[in-house]
């Protein structure tokens, strides 16, 4: 609630943050949450110049081959319209889906935004969630798992920029499988707040913009913009970086 009152108050702010080039934007909900999870978050990105798309795949209960399927023709339907790369924003499991989607159509993506996302899970690694997933998993695809779901210490590297936003106090996943590896067009973003209010977390949405508004094929490593350090437990790292 208190992330919810902040993004509503900020809501101005934030709509001044990095103007958008009208490239799409493809934005996947978490596990169990719908389209309507992502609405003020999508609402923010719209206004501020982007073609933004939730994923119309219904309430998020896993991989199972519909959705699987249906993202798969989702990401190339938003490609489609435009003849652009599609930015991917993923949050919670929906992140997982998008790194995916990447490394298997990675000419339609333009970049993978994730949101506490536990792409590092290893076989063992609990979520708050795991008893739910693990309930649910007759009913996935198994090809997802024999894919999304090794570990990411035996996989390459995304073949596009990639950006993971994590919270140490998440309270559903653990912070630290949600961290991508250092490298070229890889970063991490450290906030403050919980995984449920990731979506509309001020800090979040700011680095969403920003991240954004860069041009196709000039990425640059994340910096709050003017003013707006205070919103990073970690300002030090944005001026050393």
């Amino acid at each position: 609630m208190w992330e919810l009152g902040a993004f509503l108050a900020a809501s101005p702010l934030l709509r001044a943050v990095g103007r958008g080039d009208r490239h799409p934007v493809l934005v996947l909900p978490g596990f169990t949450a719908s389209d309507r999870s992502t609405v003020p978050l999508r609402w923010v990105l719209r206004g501020q110049g982007y073609w933004v798309h939730g994923w119309r795949l219904g309430q998020n209960l896993g991989p199972t081959p519909r959705v699987v399927s249906g993202l798969q023709a989702r990401l190339e339907e938003v490609y489609g319209r435009q003849q652009r790369t599609v930015s991917l924003v993923g949050w919670s499991l929906g992140g997982i889906y998008a790194r995916e989607l990447a490394r298997h159509r990675p000419e339609l993506v333009r970049q993978v935004i994730t949101l506490g996302s536990p792409f590092q899970l290893r076989p063992g690694d609990r979520t708050a969630a795991s008893g739910l997933f693990e309930t649910l998993a007759d009913r996935f695809d198994p090809a997802f798992f024999d894919g999304a779901l090794q570990s990411e210490a035996d996989r390459p590297a995304l073949p596009v920029p990639a950006t993971a936003i994590y919270s140490r106090g998440d309270g559903v996943v653990r912070w630290y499988t949600c961290l991508e590896r250092e490298g070229p067009h890889r970063e991490n973003i450290e906030v403050r707040g919980s995984h449920t209010g990731l979506g509309f977390n001020p800090a979040v949405v700011v680095a969403i913009l920003d991240r954004l508004s860069q041009r196709e094929g000039s990425w640059r490593p994340f910096r709050p913009p003017p003013g707006l350090g205070y919103l990073y437990p970690k300002p030090e790292h944005f001026r050393a970086a």
